[in-house]
């Protein structure tokens, strides 16, 4: 059960998606939390992660501090955020998020031998997975109708984003985690290694990777009160 703060929230959020997904992926959340929230696009192209990170940056302009939300890839782009801007980050929210150590990447997060064949994978046919794959990876958990728009709207990402190792940071105070127990994409065991990262605590919801849209109340939820 989800127990919400009786304390008010008043901290502004930064939306950091997974890797290729559209801003809508976070509509029915933002719609449900008491603060202003932006969801960061990235540059994409051949950008680095710093680059990445300079993007989000710049999308919580004229905010004096914020908290960050990340999902999946966002978590790499949030750590290097962190590492950017460690007085304005105010909190940090995982959602099955890869949150590489110091020095590491996001490939580097990977267990081998996977990192070894999703590196090859890149540099052969890019970042863009087959639609097959998306839809029984990513979109695995959600309708036809969802998929089919995660499928049309996957935007790749820059190889550099993979590849550029996280500079060093701390975790605010406000840390926490969410694993999602039926996630095709990334194994509990695994997410559970993110989570440590991070070294808040962790909460758990039977959804696949994208939880935003299969329980996006009970997401809502967990957020604000890790906030509030």
């Amino acid at each position: 059960m989800v127990a919400t703060s009786v304390r008010h929230m008043t901290t502004p959020l930064l939306l950091l998606s997974g890797a290729g997904l559209p801003a809508w992926i976070w509509d029915d959340v933002r719609a449900q939390l008491p603060v202003e929230t932006r969801v960061v696009e990235y540059p994409r192209g051949s950008a680095s992660l710093a680059e990445y990170a300079a993007a989000a940056a710049a999308t919580a302009d004229g905010w004096e501090s914020y908290g960050v939300v990340a999902h999946s890839l966002g978590g790499v782009v949030g750590s290097e955020l962190l590492a950017q801007q460690p007085e304005r980050v105010t909190g940090f929210f995982g959602v099955s998020a890869i949150i590489p150590a110091a020095g590491s990447s996001f490939l580097g997060a990977l267990p081998s031998p996977q990192r070894h064949v999703v590196s090859l994978a890149m540099r052969l046919m890019g970042t863009r997975p087959p639609a097959k794959s998306i839809r029984s990876g990513l979109a695995a958990g959600l309708t036809a109708e969802q998929a089919d728009r995660i499928v049309a709207d996957f935007d790749p990402e820059s190889q550099r984003v993979y590849r550029d190792p996280v500079s060093p940071r701390v975790f605010p105070e406000v840390r926490r985690y969410l694993l999602t127990t039926g996630d095709k994409e990334f194994p509990e065991s695994l997410q559970q290694k993110y989570a440590a990262e991070i070294g808040g605590p962790v909460d758990r919801l039977d959804t696949a990777h994208l939880p935003m849209l299969e329980q996006p109340k009970l997401v809502a939820e967990l957020v604000e009160s890790a906030y509030a």
